[in-house]
């Protein structure tokens, strides 16, 4: 939806685009400095395949102080974003036939690397009417002999989902009840959460299962650090041997001034990082608001992170004002970009048909403007 939306405005279409989950923001000034100086004093030669030690102490101090979890520089990897981290640990794990569980809806990633290790991605339903939570009856509904991991996305990519601690306890329940499973625990998300909710970690919440548990977050989404590819994790020592072996014969040690630049920026104050959290929370508000109120669509309050995302079944099966039959969800993102001009990601890319994805990390104009003609589209839809 990307690529289209470019292709468009390259042809001179004023196209408004909510399919990529990015920030808005700049990344931290001090982050930019750090990393200036850190190629003018030289540190531009081979780091070390785990990580700079100063960062794995930045990292260390931050799990210690946020989320109340106690790695050793052993037990923390730094990669090139979390998406290789999430790759390490599967190729480090998984050999064919292993099932590899993810809550739907789910960032696009998870099942599609779990299967290119050989793997089998098992969904499990989280439902719209329960604000996309994962619950533990149905998790422990979806677990055998074969399962290997947990991916466990909260706040949600892409439904803002959160697990409050109770959440937390009751899946803890299950999985002591299944010592053969490990646990991915993905919180780049953890500092976008709203209306005063704060992220709890499953590994500070049961620390019995911490040795099973592989807490992943990086440096794009709460410092809008995307392009700097810096994530970072924490897990037991074995796991984190191995998957550094693999991080050591596919990419290496990650960018040194990256790594400068993200010291830099843990050590900011959160006040920058609460700010841009409150706008976010404003964004949604926005957009949520103007959802609820068009024809033909149903939206769960995000609790976190920065999308939307509706339900459109009621739009299917009509057809538009061009005379295209919607009938999916992948028709209808194409033809609200053709002819209305917006860009969305159609929930089938996240195993939930019959929904889209919007991000509010755009300005409160562009939202608004992108709600009208969504809107529009809707109502003259027959």
């Amino acid at each position: 939806m990307s690529a289209k939306a470019r292709a468009l405005r390259a042809a001179g279409v004023d196209v408004i685009s909510l399919a990529l989950g990015e920030p808005d923001f700049p990344s931290p000034p001090e982050a930019v400095e750090a990393a200036y100086q850190a190629g003018l004093r030289g540190d531009t030669k081979y780091p070390p395949v785990g990580g700079q030690p100063a960062l794995k102490a930045a990292v260390a101090k931050k799990f210690l102080d946020e989320n109340g979890l106690s790695y050793a520089p052993d037990e923390i990897l730094i990669g090139n974003g979390g998406k290789q981290l999430i790759y390490n640990a599967f190729a480090a794990t998984i050999d064919p036939g292993d099932e590899v569980i993810v809550p739907v809806p789910y960032w696009v990633s998870y099942p599609i690397i779990a299967q290119m290790m050989g793997g089998v991605a098992v969904p499990v339903p989280c439902l719209e009417s329960d604000r996309f939570r994962l619950r533990a009856l149905a998790l422990r509904a979806v677990i055998t002999p074969r399962t290997r991991w947990l991916v466990l996305n909260f706040p949600n990519n892409p439904s803002g989902a959160i697990l409050e601690r109770d959440d937390l306890e009751a899946i803890a329940a299950v999985l002591r009840d299944a010592p053969h499973v490990l646990v991915m625990a993905d919180e780049i998300y953890e500092h976008l959460t709203f209306d005063g909710r704060r992220h709890v970690s499953l590994a500070s919440v049961a620390p019995d299962l911490k040795d099973r548990i592989l807490t992943i977050n990086g440096m794009a989404k709460a410092y809008a650090m995307t392009g700097w590819r810096v994530g970072f994790c924490g897990g037991p020592q074995p796991l984190i041997k191995a998957m550094t072996s693999i991080q050591s014969n596919a990419t290496s040690g990650i960018c040194t001034l990256a790594q400068a630049g993200a010291v830099a920026a843990l050590a900011t104050p959160a006040a920058g990082r609460d700010a841009m959290r409150d706008v976010y929370q404003q964004r949604r508000d926005i957009v949520v608001t103007a959802l609820r109120a068009m024809k033909h669509v149903s939206c769960a309050m995000p609790e976190g992170a920065f999308y939307a995302f509706p339900g459109i079944g009621v739009a299917l099966g009509k057809t538009t004002a061009k005379g295209r039959v919607l009938t999916d969800d992948v028709a209808f993102a194409e033809a609200l970009l053709e002819e209305a001009h917006v860009s969305v990601v159609p929930g089938s890319a996240f195993g939930q048909p019959g929904h889209i994805r919007l991000s509010v990390a755009a300005s409160d104009d562009m939202l608004r403007e992108a709600c009208q003609r969504l809107s529009h589209f809707l109502d003259t839809l027959g």
